[in-house]
């Protein structure tokens, strides 16, 4: 207890808070309003809540008559918070009022605390500033949720016109990081965020879900193991951190019994639950996991140990967090429940994909395709899991599943290694039905990361296996396939005598989606031979098939080869109308492979038809790069030169300066906001047909007089004043010029004119 400017022993040292700006601030001002009673501070355990707390009261004491630190844990707390009332309502006299910080209100201590609150709650000149888990729900009650600290998103901080890794000027500006930073200066003066450990800090304080306890643990490993390899030794449990000081609770020196700690008190329902939410990534949904009615969702949620990471389409994304995860598996384990839980996970998600199937390539599409990437992190997790448990056939199936999924969320190397250790260890024992499927899906996975040469050579194994099955259908598919992989590797003839069969046969079978793709493809075979009319017939049936179909993502790749034959032609407009289509659609099903491709053929069309959109170019260019960064790809060289030469041009155009804030800018933009940024440039005009010279519109010498003053322009009457005829005449030939030039204001007609040289 103190008197007035005198702080109680019991706040002990000072300690630096960061991170927690704007929450101490909202802290200080709520004690110090008179009408408040009572704040809690809640959040899970070690997110710093008796630091906060501590930190504002040692800044606001002095404001009060008297200020207490009470452990709401220790014995004859209760009595104690009754006498301090006592002595505030006996001493009316005493200037100020009293501030009581009670700390840890949690577990046995909770409804002791919540009872004293309740007593203390009429007494106008007691302030009390609480901390626990969860709310007391007193009457009166301020909250002040905290959370842990933001952790470093994806695609930080990557150099101008490269895709290197985080930029450790950047990620310090991370509070997480910026806290792991300077404890870890504490064990090692030396210490920097350097280019070559920032990658592996950023995946540190994201493994830790950014809990500052965790992250001051891992901190102090530092002085045992480099970044990198503090990194992998976290990547399986976080339980392993320990090493908090001596003089800390006793929860606040390892990670495990911090975990510990949080679980005590739950019933068993929300145990079982627990342990069987810990075998889910983080960022499921209720309804994904089959969890929405599970009362005990509710329970975990108020504790912290299930926390909402976002929302998805209306859902909220949920996880079990660090260290409560790692714990909770290692007590399944130990218990025998581990591989139960996982097998009732694994078969979750194989038939949450099985049950997509029949919709990605109609009208549910873009719904699926969003829900299947929200939960990725789940179905790779049981993908592995049946491979792990030598369920070769059920593996290999859902993988086949996630064929568009993958391509969409830009997975393809991860995609291409899954099919490639099928065709190995573990493709033998897989009917010869299965393995043609794997090959041509690994196939498509090639000339999605930009080797036609590759894929060719898939795509014929697969035809290989194929042939023995008997599959008609997918026969014709795989021919497709190829088709389209012969047609970048640069043999149009082959491409066409593929696409020609292939096609003939999806259409005979009624495979409407195939159908389209094969016609898709085969028009590109005759734009490359020079047949732009047959190829645009073609394109316009493809367009149509896949309009009527809802395919979204076949509709982007056939509108893009439309806007490749619409500037051949001479036609930007058209081709800008194409492209904005195929970004829409992109974006409405959260698609990264082909997006980066579209993205630069905009910003190259752009260039040609509104120059002043330069720093606009340059962020689409720049995003684009990184978006292909991150799947992998490779760029055909014919684009790669044609960026290239952008790039050195705008560079050359544009301030230095400008361009390289246009590019981090670029760079720093997830695929919708990408996609916004295309879709925000102005809009070209079409042009009216260019039209040949005057005298060929059966313009009159008089009228081109006229035409030509109107452009300069001249009103009627300075017309007439100008040639010496009446004004009468100068509007008959007005009328006679717009009608012949099919303008219908003065504004065309002086435009058509500036067009005339």
């Amino acid at each position: 207890m103190s008197t007035m400017g005198t702080l109680p022993a019991s706040l002990g040292p000072v300690t630096e808070l960061v991170g927690r700006e704007s929450e101490a601030a909202l802290l200080r001002e709520r004690l110090r309003d008179p009408l408040v009673r009572l704040v809690t501070v809640t959040g899970r355990a070690g997110v710093g809540k008796s630091r906060l707390a501590r930190e504002v009261v040692r800044e606001v004491g002095a404001g009060f008559g008297r200020v207490a630190v009470l452990d709401a844990g220790a014995p004859g707390t209760a009595p104690a918070l009754s006498a301090l009332a006592s002595g505030a309502g006996q001493q009316q006299a005493a200037p100020g009022r009293l501030l009581v910080l009670l700390d840890g209100c949690d577990h046995g201590a909770r409804p002791g605390a919540a009872d004293a609150l309740e007593a203390l709650a009429g007494e106008p000149r007691v302030v009390v500033l609480a901390t626990a888990v969860e709310p007391l729900g007193v009457y009166g009650e301020l909250l002040l949720p905290l959370a842990p600290l933001p952790v470093p998103g994806p695609g930080r901080g990557a150099a101008v016109g490269a895709s290197a890794g985080p930029d450790p000027h950047e990620l310090l500006e991370v509070p997480s990081v910026a806290l792991f930073v300077r404890r870890a200066r504490d064990v090692d003066p030396a210490f920097a965020l350097t280019l070559e450990n920032a990658g592996a800090v950023a995946e540190i304080c994201t493994l830790l879900d950014g809990l500052p306890l965790a992250v001051e643990l891992a901190a102090r490993r530092l002085r045992l193991l480099p970044a990198h390899m503090l990194r992998v030794r976290l990547r399986d449990r976080t339980t392993v951190l320990s090493g908090g000081p001596a003089n800390a609770p006793e929860r606040h020196r390892s990670l495990a019994a911090l975990a510990e700690w949080s679980c005590r008190g739950l019933d068993a329902a929300a145990r079982v639950l627990l342990e069987r939410l810990a075998v889910y990534e983080p960022g499921f949904g209720l309804a994904a996991a089959g969890l929405s009615a599970e009362p005990a969702v509710d329970t975990l949620m108020d504790r912290g140990l299930l926390v909402v990471v976002g929302e998805e389409q209306g859902e909220l994304r949920l996880a079990v967090s660090e260290p409560v995860r790692s714990f909770a598996r290692d007590a399944a384990a130990e218990a025998g429940r581990a591989d139960a839980a996982r097998d009732a996970h694994a078969e979750r998600y194989r038939t949450l994909v099985a049950s997509a199937r029949g919709g990605l390539r109609g009208t549910g599409q873009e719904h699926l395709l969003r829900e299947l990437a929200a939960e990725g992190a789940n179905v790779a997790a049981a993908l592995r899991w049946l491979h792990e448990r030598g369920d070769a056939e059920a593996a290999a199936t859902l993988l086949l599943g996630c064929r568009l999924p993958w391509l969409v969320q830009g997975r393809l190397r991860e995609g291409l290694q899954w099919c490639d250790g099928f065709d190995g260890e573990g493709g033998p024992g897989l009917p010869d039905a299965v393995r043609a499927r794997l090959a041509d899906l690994s196939g498509v996975f090639a000339l999605a990361l930009g080797d036609p040469q590759e894929a060719v050579r898939r795509h014929r194994h697969a035809l290989a296996l194929g042939r023995g099955v008997g599959d008609r259908r997918q026969n014709a598919l795989v021919s497709a396939h190829l088709g389209a992989a012969l047609l970048e590797a640069g043999d149009p003839p082959g491409a066409r005598a593929v696409l020609v069969s292939a096609l003939s046969a999806l259409e005979a079978m009624g495979v409407t989606g195939g159908a389209a793709g094969a016609a898709a493809s085969l028009a590109g075979v005759l734009r490359a031979e020079g047949d732009r009319r047959r190829a645009g017939e073609l394109l316009d049936r493809a367009v149509e098939s896949l309009r009527r179909s809802r395919d979204a993502r076949g509709l982007a790749g056939a509108l893009r080869r439309e806007a490749a034959l619409a500037l051949d032609g001479d036609d930007p407009a058209r081709a800008d109308g194409a492209l904005r289509e195929a970004l829409r659609l992109y974006g409405s099903v959260g698609e990264r492979t082909e997006l980066p491709a579209v993205l630069e053929e905009f910003a190259l069309l752009l260039m040609r038809t509104a120059p002043a959109q330069r720093p606009r170019t340059v962020r689409l260019l720049a995003a684009a790069d990184a978006l292909r960064a991150g799947t992998g790809a490779a760029v055909p060289d014919e684009w790669r030169s044609a960026a290239e030469r952008a790039r050195t041009d705008l560079s050359a155009r544009l301030d230095w300066t400008d361009f390289a804030v246009a590019w981090a800018e670029g760079v720093r933009m997830p695929a919708a906001a990408a996609v916004a940024e295309a879709l925000s440039a102005p809009v070209p005009a079409r042009r009216p047909s260019a039209g040949p010279a005057p005298e060929d519109q059966s313009l009159t010498p008089r009228q081109v007089q006229v035409a030509l003053l109107v452009s300069e322009g001249m009103t009627n009457r300075q017309i007439a004043a100008r040639l010496g005829i009446s004004e009468w005449t100068v509007v008959n030939h007005v009328r006679q010029v717009m009608r012949r030039l099919g303008c219908s204001s003065r504004v065309q007609v002086a435009g058509a004119v500036g067009r005339w040289a």
